[in-house]
């Protein structure tokens, strides 16, 4: 009995993924909504019924998906199945949210890698070089504005030009990031429907707590030097450090910005002031090099011990 309605119940959520899955890809303005719930059918019914029903889960998802929409859905399911399976079955083992976020960036990236191999062999085409393409048609579109109001578009777009060719060395950062933060926004989502639906899982320690190590400190003034003195471009340490800086950098900048909410939390305000300095952040970005020189202090002087202290 409790087969049967384990196989009844995947059966539905394989057609609910499919479903899903076929929205994101064939509708372009709800798919951008949609891709980022794919995995939680795979980690609920994981969560419930564990890591054994989630691979039958999957199989049946990729042949729904591959009959209703070919190829394109049979690497979705691939890739977006075997993501939510290990964020599942970590979940289903009681591991710590850190566990499973370390859990799931690293079943993402590996996702991302394949899909980047797939995209080349099977494709023919260079997901690296479509980007760039599309990036460097929006610069020239804006050359074009700023030409036709009589500006010189040459200082303003040249190091947009820089970045666009850099852009190549940087696939691994990219890749990384990209996973990583996927892991969380999905885990931030299944944290919500499970506990909606009565699952027990473990929940992140607040924002204002998180913290890296103090060797990330060191990481980043080494990388910094080395951009600094300039590296000869294509070399094996070239691409190393240009990787490794703007990972460092937004791990300066996510330290620093949880200094900022331990000081509102610390000081009593008002719930609201948090929210209010997220929003601020996204409409005026040149915050997030005052949060990466917080970040740097924090790690370098514990600045949040002070504050506790202080208090």
């Amino acid at each position: 009995m409790k087969n049967t309605k384990v196989m009844t119940e995947g059966a539905i959520f394989a057609a609910i993924f499919s479903l899903i899955a076929f929205m994101t890809v064939f509708i372009p303005i709800l798919g951008s909504i949609l891709l980022w719930i794919l995995p939680l059918p795979f980690i609920v019914y994981t969560v419930r019924n564990g890591w054994k029903a989630g691979l039958m889960l999957w199989v049946v998802a990729i042949f729904v998906s591959t009959i209703i929409g070919g190829l394109v859905l049979f690497f979705t399911a691939i890739i977006f199945g075997s993501g939510g399976i290990v964020v599942g079955e970590l979940y289903r083992r009681k591991y710590s949210a850190f566990v499973v976020l370390l859990g799931g960036s690293l079943a993402y990236i590996a996702n991302l890698i394949l899909y980047f191999i797939l995209s080349i062999v099977v494709l023919g085409l260079n997901p690296i070089k479509v980007i760039q393409e599309l990036m460097m048609e929006s610069v020239q579109t804006a050359e074009s504005m700023l030409i036709a109001i009589g500006q010189d578009p040459g200082a303003q777009l040249v190091p947009m030009v820089e970045f666009i060719d850099r852009l190549v060395y940087l696939a691994p950062s990219l890749i990384i990031s990209t996973g990583v933060f996927y892991a969380l926004f999905i885990q931030l989502i299944a944290y919500a429907v499970l506990k909606r639906i009565g699952e027990k899982i473990s929940r992140f320690k607040p924002f204002r707590d998180w913290t890296f190590p103090k060797s990330f400190l060191w990481y980043y003034l080494v990388t910094s030097i080395f951009i600094l003195i300039g590296l000869e471009e294509g070399t094996g340490l070239y691409m190393v450090m240009w990787n490794l800086f703007p990972l460092l950098e937004i791990a300066m900048t996510i330290q620093g910005l949880a200094v900022v909410l331990f000081y509102c939390h610390a000081k009593g305000f008002h719930k609201s002031v948090p929210v209010i300095i997220l929003v601020v952040t996204f409409i005026a970005p040149f915050l997030l090099y005052i949060y990466r020189i917080l970040g740097i202090i924090d790690l370098g002087f514990e600045l949040r011990k002070r504050i506790k202290n202080s208090n």
